[in-house]
Formats: C-alpha cells, sequence, structure tokens
C-alpha cells in the first residue's frame, strides 16, 4: 500500500502545524508558553502581618503555585497559592492576586487577598492554610472560589465569595450541612463547579434545577448538587456511598488518581472538564514517572452530569520541563485555572508544586 508523506519546511515566522486534539469535542490542542514560563515563581520582598503569628512573614518565599484564574474590565486575574517558610509545616499557604492584560506577564498585589484570621475558620486553616483556589461567577455577578483549607491534618471543602476578587467573604465548609455533618471531618477538597461560558465569563449554570460540581482527589470522581453555590451535598447513591462520575484506569496516567482541574464547562458535545490526573507507582504508565501529574480530558451528558460519555485516552499535557520536574514536588503539571482571552484558552498550572506555567490554545 502506498503511503504519502507531507514535508512541511520551517522558513522564519513560519510554524509548524499543531496536530488536532485526540477526539473532535476536546478543547486544544494545546501549546506552552516556553518562551515565558514559568510566568510567576516564589518572590522573598513582598511582606505580610500575619494576624495569627503577630508578626511579619515572607508570604511567598517558598513557592507559588496552583492558580485560579478570571477574566475582569479585560483583564486576567490570577488568584495563586503562596507559602511562606514558617511553621512546623514548613509553610502555610494563603492566596494573592496578581494582573496581566496580555495572560502572561502579571502584576501582583503587595499582600494576600485571602489567608487564615482569627475568624471562625481558623480551626480549619490553621496552620496548614488556604489552598487550591478555583473560581466562577454566580449568575448575578458574584465570584464564587472553591477552596481547601488544611489544618495539618484533614483537607476540607470550603467556599468564600467576593465582588471585586480582593474582599472576600468565607462561608465555610462545602458540606458541613449535609447529613448531620457527615462529610465534616473527612477529607474532601478540589471543587469544579459546572458553569457556561458568556462571553469571557464563565457562569455557573444550573442543570435539572440544581448546580453540580465535580470533587475529589481519589481514584474515583465525586458529584455535589448546590441550590446556591455554598451549600452542597455530596451525590449519594440509595445506600448512602457516593455516586461515582469517573474512575481511574490500570496502565494509564490516572491510575492513581483523579482531581478536578479549573471548572466543568457545558458544551454542544456535554459538558467538559479537564482533569488531573497522577500516574502509580505500580501498574501505571510505564512511559511515564511514578507519581507524575499529567493532564486528560472528560466529556459528561449536559442533562446527566453522572453520565460519562467519552475521556482521553492518554494525556494532552506532562512534565517535561526543568521547573516541571524538578521542585517542591516533583514530576507535576497539575492544572486549576483556564479563561477565554484574546481569542485563546490561557489554562494555567501548577509546575512541581513550585512555580506557575501557562499552556495556550485556539479556541
Amino acid at each position: 500500500m502506498k503511503r504519502s508523506f507531507l514535508f512541511l519546511f520551517l522558513l522564519p515566522g513560519c510554524l509548524l502545524a499543531q496536530p488536532k486534539p485526540e477526539k473532535p469535542w476536546m478543547l486544544g490542542p494545546f501549546q506552552k508558553e516556553n518562551a515565558h514560563n514559568p510566568i510567576l515563581d516564589a518572590k522573598s520582598s513582598t511582606t505580610f502581618a500575619c494576624p495569627i503569628r503577630k508578626e511579619t512573614v515572607r508570604w511567598e518565599e517558598k513557592d507559588v503555585f496552583n492558580p485560579a484564574t478570571v477574566v475582569r474590565n479585560g483583564k486576567v486575574y490570577m488568584i495563586y497559592r503562596a507559602e511562606d517558610t514558617v511553621g512546623k509545616y514548613a509553610g502555610t499557604s494563603r492566596l494573592g492576586l496578581a494582573e496581566s492584560t496580555d495572560g502572561i506577564h502579571f502584576k501582583r498585589m503587595p499582600k494576600p487577598v485571602f489567608y487564615p484570621d482569627n475568624d471562625a475558620m481558623k480551626v480549619y486553616e490553621w496552620e496548614g492554610g488556604c489552598e487550591d483556589p478555583r473560581v466562577v461567577e454566580s449568575p448575578n455577578g458574584v465570584y464564587v472560589m472553591t477552596y481547601t483549607s488544611y489544618d495539618g491534618d484533614i483537607a476540607r471543602l470550603c467556599v468564600a465569595t467576593s465582588r471585586n476578587l480582593i474582599k472576600w467573604n468565607k462561608q465555610g465548609l462545602a458540606f458541613s450541612q449535609f447529613d448531620n455533618g457527615k462529610y465534616r471531618n473527612l477529607w474532601s477538597k478540589s471543587g469544579a463547579i459546572v458553569c457556561k461560558r458568556m462571553g469571557d465569563r464563565l457562569v455557573a449554570q444550573k442543570i435539572n434545577g440544581k448546580y453540580w460540581m465535580y470533587w475529589g482527589d481519589q481514584p474515583k470522581l465525586r458529584l455535589a448538587t448546590s441550590d446556591d453555590l455554598l451549600h452542597w451535598s455530596p451525590l449519594e447513591s440509595d445506600r448512602g456511598e457516593p455516586v461515582i462520575a469517573a474512575e481511574s484506569r490500570p496502565g494509564k496516567y490516572d491510575s492513581r488518581l483523579m482531581e478536578p482541574g479549573a471548572f466543568a464547562m457545558l458544551t454542544k458535545d456535554g459538558i467538559q472538564l479537564i482533569y488531573n490526573g497522577m500516574n502509580a507507582d505500580q501498574n501505571g504508565d510505564p512511559n511515564l514517572p511514578k507519581g507524575a501529574y499529567c493532564g486528560g480530558q472528560l466529556l459528561f451528558d449536559a442533562h446527566d452530569p453522572a453520565k460519562l460519555l467519552d475521556r482521553s485516552e492518554t494525556y494532552f499535557i506532562k512534565p517535561d520541563q526543568p521547573y516541571e520536574i524538578q521542585g517542591q514536588v516533583n514530576q507535576v503539571c497539575f492544572l486549576e485555572g483556564m479563561v477565554p482571552f484574546k481569542g485563546r484558552w490561557f489554562l494555567y498550572y501548577g509546575t512541581a508544586d513550585s512555580k506557575i506555567g501557562v499552556t495556550v490554545a485556539k479556541q
């Protein structure tokens, strides 16, 4: 059988065409901005008067990573996790804010905008801190942030709200009112709310009269619903067991666990969810390092968020740059923030739990 070959000659200013996404419904292809990455890293010159320690700390001296992003007033705003070097956990996490006019070069605010304080959430946030934000808008224009509180023992999924990304109101544990506090002291994190793109905004959208959220960092991805985006109920079967939306796969890049990315998005094909998959030490993808975090995509039914229609067979992003391969946690590309901006998708990720990178795709 004859085979035809296409020879491409690269001239100055010409780019080699990128391959198409693995499946037609997937976003991409994405290309890392290696000429600019990492776009944000640790900074030792910024200080913060910690209200709990009652001393000044270099709040982003150790690492910055795992950001959420939104477009507001024609700019990309990034809410990023930053760690200091103080305390028994070798760093408390707080959330900083930075803005950009091009999606790549960011100017930071000097103080964190979200942090552990002497408030009702201190018991859950101290002294591990506030981690891994994800942000969408409510239909009435309020920013809703899911984040992880860590007390040094248990990670708990929490909710906060804001109208300007600077002043935040802590709304408490996401699952605190469900079934007499059944989930209050169980490990929970990583809440990606189902939303719909409206221009450059990602707005939470109800399905069958409820808001929906994919959550968890386990071999099985879970679901929750809400009436108000603040109080969430894990979706359970009649036997009181969590309903499973998707599962890890032996021999694949997601063989150890799955963790949602920035948000889940309603499209003409269904609900698209970019997620993080961790490679298992045993019976994982033999072509990836043990414990590597790579990115994949899931597609769920638009009318039944628990019904998995399709998924990527392989990853579309993996650690392959020095700052992704080595850091606080080696071999990590952790996808957590994404926005449509100036005709492209900007997908932001933590690199080795130490810095922040971006990869882009045409819309």
